[in-house]
């Protein structure tokens, strides 16, 4: 039997409704996903079990490179973002316009967004955090957050990716606030964090808006006796409406890349002082 190697073939396969179902904005993108090996072809709920046994082990994946992945997403979102009508994206994300561009406040921190889907900052822009922010405009529907919190895992398909989530967003935060849970409070502050209510005990509450409409809570639990410290994230159930678990774990691994060089950066300044 002859090997599929094009994503138009995988294409024929799938419902064509842009469902989302599979966290990839668009059936054309989840074919282009399947081929490049970042996702199979069962991931789509709509596809039966026999055409995936039948066509799975035919499917020729293409080994692409990590950067240039990435750049095709990022070239593929600029490209939605590019077509979008900018006044009346700024009313649905909770953003707003300056001139010509709209201004989306991501991790405390304003950024500009341009008719060609361009963005600029007057801070370092990572992929962590661009992949999500242009997803966010492109594709969130803008649905206000209902106030009730849930773990990452409870999220659409967040057991999918809670052991990276894990592993990438809450370990490296517990070891910053087991190391000096002042100085995250004061650099979670910067970025927007603000004391949140809670209905349990805890050292450190902090809600803040990575995205407008993407309310997180960080809590911290320092150890006591023989008690190990905790650090839990949650999220406002609506999120996963806003935005896909994966682009809500990069958007998380961001705030934490940001996190570590302030740190870094705190500890030689203080350095420096001594």
């Amino acid at each position: 039997m002859s090997t599929i190697d094009s994503p138009l073939e995988i294409y024929r396969f799938l419902p064509k409704t842009n469902c989302r179902q599979c966290q990839v904005p668009t059936c054309l993108a989840f074919a282009a996903a399947v081929i490049k090996g970042l996702k199979q072809l069962g991931d789509c709920p709509h596809v039966d079990g026999k055409t995936v046994e039948g066509y799975s082990g035919r499917i020729e994946v293409r080994k692409v490179n990590i950067d240039q992945q990435q750049e095709k997403i990022l070239e593929q979102l600029r490209g939605e973002v590019a077509g979008l009508d900018l006044s009346a994206a700024g009313k649905r994300l909770g953003a707003s316009l300056r001139g010509d561009s709209l201004v989306i406040k991501c991790l405390g921190k304003p950024f500009f967004i341009n008719a060609g889907g361009n963005v600029t900052s007057d801070i370092h822009i990572n992929p962590w955090v661009l992949l999500p922010l242009l997803n966010y405009i492109a594709h969130s529907p803008g649905i206000n957050p209902s106030g009730k919190w849930v773990p990452f895992r409870e999220l659409k398909n967040g057991s999918r990716y809670n052991p990276l989530f894990d592993q990438r967003c809450e370990k490296p935060l517990k070891k910053m606030a087991d190391k000096d849970m002042d100085l995250l409070k004061s650099l979670l502050s910067i970025l927007g964090g603000r004391p949140a209510e809670v209905s349990f005990d805890t050292d450190m509450a902090l809600a803040l808006l990575p995205l407008p409409k993407v309310p997180m809570l960080i809590c911290y639990s320092s150890p006591e006796e023989d008690i190990e410290s905790r650090l839990n994230i949650f999220f406002d159930i609506t999120v996963d409406d806003n935005l896909t678990s994966e682009a809500i774990y990069f958007l998380i691994a961001g705030l934490v890349v940001m996190l570590e060089k302030m740190t870094l950066r705190h500890g030689q300044a203080s350095s420096f002082a001594c």
